[in-house]
């Protein structure tokens, strides 16, 4: 071989061995570079999902809260509610107590004032006794003579009209049944034998607790006294 050629021949040689060595640098430059990157990626993609996922807590407590506090709301608007129902339920019932109670009272005060339902008198003339004198004296009193049929079934269930009756278990006495008996000599000492005074004494009793004859008789049938 001519020296020119061996010197070509080496040349190229060089060569070849040259970009040989360059590119197997370049490549595992690339490796390495590679390597290098690769846990970095996985870093940082794992950085990116934690931020996401804190960004995303705070929202999430957020509805959390806002649904507590929802619900706290209708917690309270349904107790509200409830509320009102009972203390309007419990205005009606005190309505309607208090409607009856003067409905009760009215018709008591109606029973009391309407004289008796059954046949008025004409006059005192149709009785005698007892029972004449306590009609003349009512009207004298200021009653209307439609107030005696009252007064004469109270006293005759009372005593009988009888001027002497005594009640044995009681002590009551008299036509009106006085109890205590003694009570009638505020109008008289006579009061153990003078119907007189004993009828007196019945009929300031009566206007000043029932206001009339009839008040009395209800009062009567009601309780069973006066």
């Amino acid at each position: 071989m001519s020296r020119p050629w061996s010197r070509f021949t080496a040349r190229a040689t060089a060569v070849a061995l040259l970009s040989m060595g360059v590119a197997g640098g370049f490549y595992l430059s690339e490796d390495r570079q590679s390597q290098r990157q690769g846990p970095g990626a996985q870093v940082a993609g794992s950085v990116t999902e934690i931020d996401v996922e804190y960004r995303q807590e705070p929202q999430q407590v957020s509805r959390q809260v806002r649904a507590a506090r929802e619900q706290a709301t209708e917690t309270r608007k349904r107790a509200r509610a409830a509320a009102e129902k009972a203390r309007k339920a419990e205005e009606a019932a005190r309505k309607k107590a208090e409607e009856e109670r003067k409905a009760r009272e009215e018709a008591a005060a109606a029973r009391a004032a309407r004289p008796y339902d059954g046949p008025i008198p004409a006059s005192c003339a149709e009785y005698s006794g007892n029972r004449k004198v306590g009609c003349a004296m009512m009207i004298d009193a200021g009653f209307k003579i439609d107030q005696f049929p009252c007064l004469d079934k109270l006293w005759n269930k009372e005593s009988g009209w009888n001027h002497k009756a005594r009640n044995p278990s009681s002590g009551a006495y008299g036509i009106p049944q006085a109890y205590p008996g003694n009570k009638m000599a505020s109008v008289g000492s006579d009061w153990q034998t003078n119907p007189v005074t004993q009828i007196t004494w019945g009929l300031g009793y009566i206007k000043g607790r029932y206001s009339n004859p009839c008040g009395a008789w209800a009062k009567s049938q009601s309780s069973g006294y006066y």
